[in-house]
């Protein structure tokens, strides 16, 4: 059968085991590090609170048991009463504690009888003035709605005079504004191009999901859009995660990760540092017994659930040496954070544990796990709401991407949104300075300086973009007065399919230098030193005329110049730029390009094939696709001419 609802409760609770050390006398602060926010430290105490609450109230409103329970009663208790030295403040306009109140709501919807019952009177009056507070407040027009949405909720459940059903039916009409059809909803209103995790398993979607199980009876009617839209949705979304690795029995803390090694989803936009919570949105099906559409079964769900939370156990450097989360992705990485990134926020990952509030007779848990369907192996398939071509050809489930944008500044949102081509395998690099190309992390851009290299800029900003035909991603940038970048991005094709084409078109009237990267990988040796210049399918870097290359145990990555122009170079990126790694070298092309009305063509052909897990590497023979490189379309041709 695999992996039970015991071993998920029992991966669950070693997370929230640790949080004892951290935890203020009287439950309400969970203290976990020193680093700093755009908000208050209080409120940053307040998220190392409540968002493990998300596993907690889904164990214990599925029937389990957990012996801190304690802590997270006393919290509630002493951060909502006002003459305590532990309340969290009352909430004001555009509120970090916002946020945090979907968790509590949610608890007191799942988990009632354990969290809220136990409350004195006086308690929870005071729990309830509390989350009540924010409803006359003014909140950001975005999914942080639905905060106010399961505030609501809890209170509901509750039976509290300070639910606000005027108030919530406001939202979820507004919030229901987002939506964009085929499943996908923007996280904001008309003009915002923001489809990323927010759209799914970080908010909207699992949101909407919570809400259909938990409102059936009040609500009937949205509920079942909202189960219609996830169904729709799923059959995108799947295209997000990998298929899984070889089977190998990893030394881990429980027996349910001694099965398939992978499970990765593509890491693409912000808070890359809640890490599985990319796979809650397959728990949430489950939490309201969506009919699932062919060929998605509970099996597979079940699968494409659990595989991402093992790839995350198994990730050392995911946890501090107490067990506590770090910020980061694979390893402690504050160049890729966001300004609201406490280290409480890791947390949002207990979303991922929301089957736990199931009963073990519920086919999630009775089914056997699956693999990764067969149908939806070595496709390509182009996704219009979020702007995506994704495909798994050749094994490596990547996206190639144009169009989208943050709707707001956010650390590095170039890096986030604006690159050609995100990976499951190879993540994506966030600049770590600005004086050099190793300091860029510009894998996957065409990075240009107009000042010799002094400075670069990045696509952030893209416009007119769109999908022609169902066959390539086409768009417009540009990055100064009298400077516009054209681009095709072209996925892999059957008979090269660890190969897509990029084609720029630039007409600029300045002089400028480019440089464009291909995928970043694991730089060091199996000696654990730097990759050196090496022959054949050996481990190390290649350099030749208009190509480069570097292979590792995680796989190849390479990149040639077809326009004949470029020089190719193995960069080795600065320390901690790639999310994945925290050292990589990255195969780029150089060039000087000259001003005036002149447009120059540049063809860009990308190889990548990540490691095969057992053995490390690529798999062999792959220098034989290496050779066969793909062909420029008939059509972009003919505009080239």
């Amino acid at each position: 059968m695999g992996p039970t609802k015991e071993d998920l409760a029992r991966f669950l609770k070693e997370l929230l085991d640790p949080l004892a050390a951290h935890t203020s006398p009287g439950g309400a602060r969970i203290h976990l590090g020193h680093t700093g926010t755009h908000f208050d430290d209080v409120a940053a105490q307040l998220e190392g609170f409540s968002r493990p609450i998300w596993g907690l109230s889904a164990l214990l409103g599925g029937g389990g048991h957990y012996e801190g329970k304690q802590r997270w009663v006393d919290g509630f208790m002493n951060g909502t009463n006002p003459q305590s030295e532990e309340f969290w403040g009352n909430m004001k306009d555009r509120d970090q504690r916002m946020v945090e109140c979907s968790a509590i709501g949610f608890s007191i919807a799942v988990a009632k009888e354990q969290l809220w019952d136990p409350l004195s009177p006086e308690a929870k009056t005071h729990l309830e003035e509390w989350l009540g507070g924010m409803n006359d407040k003014e909140m950001p027009n975005t999914n942080w709605l639905w905060f106010r949405v399961f505030a609501n909720l809890g209170l509901s459940k509750a039976g509290s005079s300070r639910f606000d059903a005027k108030r919530m039916k406001a939202d979820l009409d507004h919030l229901d504004t987002f939506y964009i059809g085929a499943g996908w909803s923007r996280d904001g209103p008309e003009g915002v191009v923001q489809l990323d995790y927010y759209s799914s398993s970080f908010a909207i979607q699992f949101a909407q999901l919570a809400y259909s199980k938990l409102a059936q009876n009040e609500d009937p009617d949205r509920c079942e859009e909202y189960r219609n839209r996830a169904r729709t949705f799923a059959l995108d979304f799947v295209h997000y995660f990998d298929e899984e690795g070889q089977t190998r029995t990893l030394k881990l803390k429980t027996e349910m990760f001694n099965l398939r090694a992978s499970g990765r989803a593509i890491p693409f936009g912000r808070s890359m540092t809640y890490r599985f919570a990319m796979s809650s949105f397959w728990g949430a099906l489950a939490f309201a017994d969506v009919e699932l559409p062919a060929p998605l079964t509970w099996g597979v769900v079940k699968g494409l659930q659990l595989r991402n939370i093992r790839y995350w156990a198994k990730q050392a450097g995911a946890y501090n040496t107490d067990g506590t989360l770090t910020i980061g992705y694979c390893y402690p990485n504050h160049n890729i954070t966001e300004s609201y990134n406490s280290s409480g926020s890791p947390y949002w990952c207990c979303k991922s544990f929301v089957t736990l509030a199931l009963p073990e007779t519920h086919p999630f848990w009775a089914s056997e796990e699956e693999e990764y369907p067969q149908a939806l192996r070595n496709t390509v398939k182009a996704l219009q709401n979020p702007l995506h071509i994704m495909s798994n050809l050749g094994g490596h489930t990547m996206l190639l991407s144009s169009g989208q944008q943050c709707s707001y500044p956010v650390k590095q949102s170039a890096a986030k949104y604006g690159k050609f081509a995100y990976s499951s395998a190879f993540g994506y690099s966030v600049p770590v300075g600005n004086l050099t190309l190793e300091e860029l992390g510009g894998d996957n851009t065409l990075a240009l300086s107009d000042d010799n290299g002094e400075t670069w800029k990045c696509r952030r900003v893209t416009k007119e973009a769109r999908i022609e035909n169902g066959k390539w991603l086409r768009s417009m940038w540009y990055p100064w007065d009298g400077v516009e970048v054209e681009t095709w991005l072209v996925p892999p094709q059957k008979e090269t399919p660890l190969w897509h084409l990029r084609i720029h078109r630039i007409k600029s009237g300045r002089s400028l230098s480019s440089a464009e990267g291909g995928f970043a990988i694991h730089g060091q040796r199996e000696d654990s030193r730097a990759l050196e210049p090496s022959t054949g399918e050996a481990f190390g870097t290649h350099e030749q005329d208009g190509e480069a290359r570097a292979a590792s145990k995680a796989g190849v990555s390479g990149i040639v110049d077809l326009s004949g122009e470029r020089q190719g170079k193995a960069l080795r990126t600065d320390a901690n730029t790639n999310l994945i790694v925290p050292r990589a070298v990255m195969p780029t092309l150089l060039h000087d390009h000259t001003a005036g009305e002149k447009n120059h063509w540049l063809v860009t052909a990308v190889f990548a094939q990540p490691s095969a897990e057992n053995p490390e590497g690529a798999t062999p023979g792959w220098s034989a696709q290496w050779t066969v490189r793909p062909s420029i379309p008939e059509e972009i041709a003919a505009l080239m001419q």
